[in-house]
C-alpha cells in the first residue's frame, strides 16, 4: 500500500506528467458539463442529497482525460467534496477493427480525507450502436485500507425516438472484496437523457432526465446496497 506521505510526490509527478503531455501534443475536441442532481434515497449518511458535477474531458494525440468535481450537499447540512483526474495513454489505436485503442489508464480519486490511485490497461471498443464502450482493469492503491482491484466499464449511446434527441451513458465498477473491511461491491450508475437543446435553439447540449445508481454493498459495507434514483439537468458548454 501507498504510504501517506508519498502522496504530494506522486500527485506532483502525475500533475507535471499531464501538463507536460497536453502542452506538448495537440488537442483534438473538449467538452465542459455542469450537472445537477437531486435524490432522497441514499444510504450511508442522510438520505436527502443535492449534487453540482463540473465534468471536463478531452482527447489529445497521446491519449484523453477525463475529470470531474463533485459537491455533494445534504438536507442535514453535511458536505462533500470528490474529484476524480483519469489520464489516459494510448498504446495503439487502430482505424479499421473492432477495437479503438489499447490504453494505460490512470486514475486519482480524491475525498474529504483520502486519495486513491488506481493504475491498469484499458481497451475501447468500434461498438455498432454505441458512441463509445470501454473496458478497463485496475490495481487500486488505496488511502488507509489494504489494495484490492477494480473493473470499470463505460459506455453512451445516442438515439432519437419520435422525433427527440436522448443520451443513454453510465459505468459499472466492480471492486473486489478486502479482507478484515468488507465484500466486493458493484456501483451501477447510468442516466438517461433528453436533449432539449433543438427546441431552445442552443447549440450544445442541454439535457434533462434521470441518473439511477444501484450501489451493491456500499463502501465494502456489507448488506448494504443503495437503489437510488435523481432527478438530473446537464449543461454542456
Amino acid at each position: 500500500m501507498l504510504n501517506h506521505s508519498n502522496y504530494p510526490g506522486l500527485f506532483l509527478s502525475l500533475s507535471t506528467l499531464l501538463f507536460t503531455a497536453s502542452s506538448s501534443a495537440e488537442q483534438y475536441w473538449s467538452d465542459t458539463s455542469l450537472t445537477y442532481l437531486n435524490g432522497n434515497q441514499y444510504e450511508v449518511g442522510d438520505t436527502d442529497r443535492q449534487v453540482v458535477t463540473l465534468e471536463y474531458v478531452s482527447g489529445y494525440s497521446w491519449g484523453k482525460l477525463f475529470s470531474f468535481a463533485d459537491r455533494l450537499e445534504s438536507s442535514n447540512g453535511d458536505t462533500e467534496t470528490y474529484i476524480e483526474v483519469s489520464p489516459e495513454f494510448y498504446l495503439a489505436e487502430f482505424s479499421d477493427s473492432w477495437i479503438a485503442n489499447y490504453s494505460v489508464t490512470t486514475t486519482a480519486e480524491v475525498g474529504d480525507g483520502f486519495t486513491h490511485y488506481l493504475y491498469g490497461l484499458g481497451v475501447a471498443f468500434n461498438a455498432p450502436g454505441f458512441d463509445y464502450l470501454e473496458l478497463d482493469a485496475y490495481r487500486r492503491n488505496n488511502d488507509n485500507l489494504p489494495n484490492n482491484y477494480q473493473l470499470t466499464a463505460t459506455w453512451a449511446t445516442s438515439f432519437q425516438l419520435a422525433g427527440t434527441q436522448w443520451l443513454y451513458d453510465g459505468f459499472i465498477d466492480y471492486a473486489s472484496g478486502i479482507a478484515g473491511v468488507g465484500p466486493a461491491n458493484l456501483n451501477f450508475t447510468s442516466q438517461l437523457k433528453l436533449d432539449l437543446a433543438p427546441y431552445l435553439e442552443l447549440k450544445s447540449p442541454l439535457y434533462v432526465g434521470v441518473e439511477y445508481v444501484y450501489w451493491r454493498n456500499k463502501f465494502y459495507i456489507d448488506g448494504v446496497h443503495e437503489h437510488n434514483p435523481n432527478l438530473l439537468l446537464k449543461w454542456h458548454f
